[in-house]
């Protein structure tokens, strides 16, 4: 089993326990991202989520429909909007970071701290020669 096949059993298994909140992983990376630090705005969550303008966009209006989230104006640009998650997200907010507590330890209990140890080493490491291959390439 490689890496993508992990991570999107990983997924399915958060989106599982998320459902019925009306969540996927995705809408709730950001929601954390808000509640982890105010002012974002549409350019600066796509950044922070590695995802293009039009997802977020995508993201942001389901959210918005959901009543999760509200898009404030930005004073001196008119087109800029600054995120917002409102009271009811806040307090979704608190029971995602429980359930990705959960899921963690969930998956973790049964591996040894060694190990664990190796694995994140090995991912930082793809993690850093995946940049550096990327900035070789955009010189």
């Amino acid at each position: 089993m490689g890496l993508s096949t992990a991570a999107r059993k990983m997924r399915n298994l958060f989106d599982s326990r998320v459902r019925e909140r009306g969540l996927t992983l995705a809408r709730a990376r950001v929601l954390l991202l808000l509640a982890e630090q105010r002012d974002w705005n549409q350019r600066e969550l796509a950044d922070a989520l590695e995802i293009e303008h039009p997802s977020v966009v995508r993201l942001l209006d389901g959210l918005e429909k959901q009543q999760l989230i509200y898009r404030a104006a930005v004073e001196g640009d008119r087109r800029a909007k600054r995120i917002e998650l409102t009271e009811e997200a806040q307090a979704q907010v608190k029971q995602l970071q429980e359930i990705t507590q959960a899921i963690r330890a969930e998956l973790l209990q049964k591996i040894d701290q060694k190990s664990l140890e190796t694995a994140l080493t090995v991912l930082q490491e793809i993690s850093q020669t995946v940049e550096a291959t990327l900035a070789d390439k955009d010189r």
